[in-house]
């Protein structure tokens, strides 16, 4: 599609847009989960960071990081299972320490011990299933089939819009999240080569003062613990060693569900 711009009295550029939607197809399928989660035989680390606003005020609440580790096995030719584990934690804001109270009230941080994820490629779609939590807060989610790939330039874009309102234990819970992965295949470096950007709608933790917020985040691949920067390393390797590794079957993810 060409597309021209004219600036008044000026000039005009022209220029064309190279985007596309694709369809998953199996090779766009197997792209996918190797941008997501690697090749199932090595763990994936995605490393994040950013920022938690208030809405719509737009208030710098807090600095966010985080870290998702991931693998996979293949139950069936056109299914995948993702095991991962992910932890965030709010950083104060000006001076990016781990919070660990405020006002005397424990921050309670962002940590999932696991989550499973499969893939299902039906037809040229593809339909996602998540579980997660334990005991009465065990949780699935799907089918869910508004995964969306793009062609932009010569990269992918993997776009996965996640709209959210259900009853949990603790009541009513409503949100909206959006991932954007990207692949750019002719990239040498790793963290130029798979990217991600995620963003939340949802509630502020009422340690952080509660009301609406939003949070902003970029991510992006590393190969191993060693590469994260502090404070998340440090506080991976001394008080949540868990989170250095997938896990490791469904027998794990077992025992944690009845946790």
């Amino acid at each position: 599609m060409k597309h021209i711009w004219c600036l008044p009295l000026i000039f005009c550029i022209s220029f064309h847009l190279n985007a596309q939607s694709l369809e998953f197809t199996p090779e766009v399928f197997e792209k996918w989960i190797n941008l997501r989660a690697g090749n199932g035989k090595k763990p994936v680390y995605w490393y994040c960071y950013g920022e938690l606003y208030s809405y719509p005020e737009g208030k710098l609440v807090a600095r966010v990081q985080g870290l998702d580790v991931a693998t996979w096995f293949a139950p069936r030719p056109d299914s995948v299972v993702q095991l991962n584990r992910k932890i965030f934690l709010y950083l104060d804001k000006d001076n990016n320490r781990i919070l660990d109270t405020i006002g005397g009230v424990p921050v309670n941080h962002i940590k999932y011990p696991y989550q499973i994820i499969e893939y299902v490629l039906k037809g040229n779609a593809l339909q996602t299933y998540v579980t997660q939590g334990s005991g009465s807060r065990l949780l699935r989610i799907g089918p869910n089939a508004s995964g969306k790939v793009k062609k932009v330039g010569k990269n992918l874009v993997f776009s996965f819009p996640a709209f959210m309102n259900f009853q949990t234990a603790k009541g009513k819970y409503e949100a909206y999240e959006n991932f954007d992965f990207f692949l750019n295949e002719n990239a040498g470096r790793l963290d130029q080569k798979y990217q991600l950007t995620w963003w939340r709608y949802g509630e502020i933790p009422a340690f952080l003062g509660g009301g609406r917020s939003v949070m902003q985040l970029v991510c992006h691949r590393v190969s191993d613990i060693s590469e994260l920067p502090d404070p998340i390393r440090a506080y991976i390797e001394n008080k949540a060693t868990m989170w250095k590794l997938p896990p490791r079957n469904m027998q794990e993810v077992d025992v944690l569900q009845k946790e």
